[in-house]
């Protein structure tokens, strides 16, 4: 005998004939997109050193848009070292002339002279020779004070030399300087902003 046969429903989808509305896979949300932690960091350093680069065209810009013929701004000029007994026998005739330029260290000594107090007299009275200060740009000012004290910022010098630099911001003003004071071995003693 022979089993009667049914007819064979197939369920929608799964390989018989299709359905309208049924033939559609389920909707499946996209897979989450891998971490981009690489590509932040990248554009981030990327970033930093187009900033430096910036600053660099900035800085190179300003410093050579004065006058090419000025090769003054280049040389510094050292205060003559005389001991502070000469100083005070010389003559008023023996000064040097209004009329002739004055070296920078003689120009802030001057300064401090005229406005400072009586320790920053007494503390200037060791500067050998300034740098950076005849021209400035309120960009990226740096002036150098050098002075005769020896040692690094532990020296025992350091109070005179914060001195310096603090009679120097009241002497110059900047939108953006720093002024570094130096000890005869070249050893920073002290720095201030201007």
């Amino acid at each position: 005998m022979s089993q009667p046969q049914y007819p064979q429903h197939q369920q929608p989808g799964w390989g018989g004939p299709q359905q309208p509305g049924y033939g559609q896979p389920p909707f499946q949300p996209q897979p989450p997109k891998k971490s981009s932690a690489g590509k932040v960091i990248g554009f981030g350093c990327l970033g930093v050193v187009a900033l430096f680069v910036l600053i660099g065209i900035v800085g190179a810009l300003a410093s050579s848009g004065g006058d090419s013929t000025d090769s003054s701004r280049d040389k510094a000029v050292a205060a003559p070292s005389t001991p502070k007994t000469e100083q005070s026998k010389e003559a008023p005739a023996e000064k040097a002339p209004v009329d002739e330029k004055k070296s920078q260290a003689e120009e802030f000594k001057a300064c401090v002279a005229k406005s400072g107090t009586d320790t920053e007299k007494k503390a200037v009275q060791h500067v050998t020779k300034v740098t950076g200060a005849d021209k400035q740009n309120d960009i990226l000012d740096a002036a150098e004070v050098f002075t005769d004290f020896t040692g690094g910022f532990m020296s025992e010098n350091q109070g005179d030399a914060k001195l310096i630099a603090s009679a120097f911001t009241s002497c110059y003003e900047s939108e953006n300087g720093l002024v570094t004071v130096y000890g005869e071995d070249g050893d920073m003693i002290a720095n201030a902003n201007f």
